[in-house]
Order: C-alpha cells, then sequence, then structure tokens
C-alpha cells in the first residue's frame, strides 16, 4: 500500500482519538473556566465511566446494542451523580480554594481508583460495540483517464468508529448549544464572568458549580463509554486521558470550549498519525514539547485571553 491510504488509514483512528479528546477535554475546561477549579480527578471519572458501563452491559445481557445504550445513558448519568456529591461535600467546604482543591482532587482520585480496584479487579475487561462491521475505504490516484478511484488491500475501518466520531460531534454542539443558548448556560457564563456579580444578582452560584462539575465529569464518562469497545476497561486507564486533556486544554486557552475542541482535533490527529509511523511515546513527547513552547510564548494559550 502507498503512503497515502496509510495516511489517511492513520487519520482515522486519530480523528477517534480525538474525538474521545475532545469529549474529556471540554469537561475539565468547563469545570475549570466556570469554577476555576483544577480537577486531578478527572481521569478517574473517565475510568469510573468505562468501569460502570462493562458492568451495566453485563448485566444487561442479550443484545450487545441494549447494554451499549443502557451504559450510554446510565454511566455518564451516575458518574455525573458521584461528581456532584464529591463537589457537595468536599469541594464546597474547602470554598473551592484554587490550592486546596488540587490536593483535595488529588485524594479523590486515589480514592477512586482504589475503590475501583477493590470492587472491579485489575483484570482489563471489553465490552461488545453494538456494531461493529468493517467498511473499505476508497482511494485514487491520477491515471491516464483522470482520477481513478481503487481499494486498496488494507485500508478499511469499522462502522463503530466512525459512530464515535459522529456521536462525539453531536455531544459536543450540544454542549455549545447549552452554552450559549440556555438559560443555564446564561448562568454558567455570569457565574465564569464574575462569581461576586452573580451572588449579587441572586445566581445560585453553589448550584451552579455542582451542576458544572457533574456535567464535566458527566462528558469525561460518555467519552468513556464510547472508547470502551475499541480499548478495554481496567482500573488505570484515567492516566492518559487526563494528561492529554491537560495539554489540550493548556494549548487552547484555558476556558476556552473552541480553543479545546479545535486543539483536541490537532493533539488526537498528531498522535493517531504519528503512532502509526513512528510511536506513541514520540506523540506524547511532541504534544508535551508544544505544551512547553505554549507556555513559554503564550501562557493564555492560542485561544484563550490574558488576565490582568
Amino acid at each position: 500500500m502507498e503512503l497515502g491510504p496509510y495516511i489517511l488509514l492513520a487519520s482515522l483512528e486519530g480523528s477517534v482519538t480525538a474525538a474521545v479528546l475532545a469529549l474529556t477535554a471540554v469537561g475539565l475546561s468547563l469545570v475549570f473556566g466556570v469554577m476555576r477549579v483544577v480537577n486531578i480527578a478527572h481521569g478517574e471519572f473517565f475510568m469510573l465511566g468505562a468501569v460502570i458501563a462493562w458492568y451495566v452491559a453485563h448485566a444487561m445481557g442479550g443484545h450487545p446494542a441494549i447494554g451499549f445504550v443502557a451504559a450510554l445513558v446510565l454511566a455518564p448519568l451516575l458518574v455525573g451523580a458521584i461528581a456532584v456529591a464529591a463537589d457537595m461535600t468536599i469541594l464546597k467546604r474547602i470554598d473551592y480554594d484554587p490550592e486546596r482543591t488540587i490536593v483535595a482532587t488529588i485524594g479523590l482520585l486515589y480514592i477512586i481508583q482504589q475503590l475501583t480496584l477493590m470492587t472491579y479487579g485489575p483484570e482489563a475487561r471489553p465490552v461488545e460495540a453494538p456494531f461493529n462491521q468493517r467498511i473499505a475505504l476508497p482511494w485514487f490516484e491520477w491515471g491516464e483517464k483522470g482520477f481513478e478511484f481503487y481499494f486498496p488491500w488494507g485500508l478499511s475501518t469499522t462502522t463503530y468508529k466512525l459512530a464515535v466520531i459522529g456521536a462525539a460531534a453531536v455531544v459536543l454542539c450540544g454542549v455549545w448549544a447549552m452554552m450559549t443558548r440556555t438559560r443555564i448556560g446564561l448562568l454558567m457564563r455570569a457565574t465564569q464572568a464574575d462569581r461576586d456579580m452573580a451572588l449579587a444578582f441572586g445566581i445560585p452560584v453553589e448550584r451552579v458549580y455542582a451542576l458544572v462539575f457533574g456535567i464535566g465529569a458527566g462528558l469525561a464518562a460518555l467519552a468513556a463509554v464510547l472508547i470502551v469497545p475499541i480499548q478495554q476497561a481496567h482500573y488505570l486507564m484515567g492516566a492518559d486521558p487526563l494528561l492529554l486533556s491537560f495539554i489540550v486544554v493548556i494549548i487552547g486557552g484555558l476556558g476556552s470550549l473552541p480553543g479545546t475542541v479545535l486543539a483536541a482535533v490537532f493533539i488526537g490527529l498528531s498522535d493517531g498519525i504519528i503512532s502509526v509511523f513512528f510511536s506513541p511515546t514520540l506523540a506524547k513527547i511532541l504534544a508535551t514539547l508544544l505544551v512547553g513552547l505554549v507556555l513559554v510564548f503564550r501562557p493564555q494559550g492560542l485561544f484563550g485571553t490574558r488576565t490582568a
């Protein structure tokens, strides 16, 4: 197979990574943008979504689509409820202090991780995809009669991977619509702009914070449910999504949802292409190097705004 089809295949794999990463990173960016809280436990909410998806899928039985759809609904709701409870019992009591919330969410990370190890176990377990037909992808080249299409051997993907990309795009559009077109989005933006002024106008800031923390965790859990048929549910699977989400949020701009999505697409595609042609380790090294360059030359991120 020529180089061009390899690049197309790597780009498709990178698009799946970008879609899941965008959902996870948008949840992290939303929490930081509104609450000014750095949630170190965000990756564990991702992991918890995958583990709950495995439990739900196996409890439902029957056709894989039944368990998967149930997991797609229940896992984000359950993880979001856990996050709301954590916000009300932990973060609210320390008044969302930036330094103390970092320590608190580190503690929350280890609590979730160890409880999952005790109940779920150390094994990596798969969740069957609701559909997974393999489809051949066309390629073209310039011939005597112009562009000629053909199907190179090995150039294919699955319907489920394409569905993951589409589902992530729909959810991200929904998040944007919520933030810009609904009353709750208006309250979130008002709280983000000025907490004290929001309190003066009677906005229940603490309830907004709890809702935002729950939505952020729910988005991470939803991303995990989408990716777990491709990967496997494991109690240590939250580390990479957390690292990549921080990389994306820093590059895109802290609290900037459009910047976060664009940075996720860039990091996801580059990760897929570099991983195919070189190694996943090199992809992580280059992403970390890019973060360093952004912090040096544009600390607010590519789409962030400089604070006074």
